[in-house]
């Protein structure tokens, strides 16, 4: 038992899983300005132009009512989310490239054959392919 739970710390402690927390927390944080903004701000000024609050938009079935208002105010919580998120990480990718030096080109390990057009360690003076001379390169 002492070793499971060994483990576990062990887990929990990685920094990756503590990243992971602090996301979901800010995520749920920052879901509940969203749903606040679409519920307060922007239902209300759609409802004001078409005259109807989304989320008091239903259909009667049998009994049953379906708030598809609701759904709508979802769907737009969740456009207005995935925005956001893709421009932060469009801001992220650009300052990781802001000072990164570019890598410099990798020297060639292989060489292409005169003879058979195959390739070839860059070091071999003899093609394994067709066994021509290779010229040497310096």
């Amino acid at each position: 038992m002492k070793k499971f739970f060994g483990e576990f710390k062990e887990f929990v402690m990685r920094g990756n899983v503590l990243d992971l927390a602090v996301g979901v927390i800010i995520g749920a944080a920052f879901g509940a300005i969203v749903t606040s903004l679409t519920d307060d701000i922007i239902s209300p000024l759609i409802g004001s132009i078409f005259k109807a609050n989304f989320d008091s938009l239903s259909v009667n079935i049998n009994g049953a009512t379906l708030a598809y208002g609701k759904f709508i105010t979802a769907i737009v919580n969740f456009i207005i989310m995935a925005f956001v998120i893709f421009l932060i990480v469009k801001g992220v990718n650009k300052l990781m490239k802001v000072g990164k030096k570019p890598e410099p080109e990798a020297e060639p390990t292989t060489k292409v054959c005169p003879h058979c057009c195959e390739e070839v360690n860059i070091k071999a003076t003899k093609c394994p392919h067709c066994t021509g001379d290779l010229p040497i390169e310096e």
